[in-house]
């Protein structure tokens, strides 16, 4: 028996924001300031936001693709 509809919404916008925060800490490690214009702040910034949600929505998706594939093993062997 598999999630309801509602709760597979909630389990992916948690992913999903998770994964984003932990994407946008992992990438301060970065020293990226020395490709950065002078006076450039918001566009380094915007930078930081956006590459944190791409990467961060791609590793949430796999992981719910993972989960959802793994939820269906069970058809194989049932």
């Amino acid at each position: 028996m598999g999630l309801l509809n509602g709760e597979q919404a909630i389990i992916a916008i948690l992913a999903n924001v998770f994964f984003i925060g932990i994407s946008f800490y992992a990438l301060q490690a970065l020293m990226i300031e020395k490709f950065i214009k002078k006076n450039k702040v918001f566009q380094a910034q915007l930078f930081y936001i956006l590459t944190s949600i791409v990467i961060g929505s791609t590793v949430a998706s796999f992981f719910l693709d993972l989960t959802s594939w793994s939820n269906q093993l069970q058809y194989i062997f049932g």
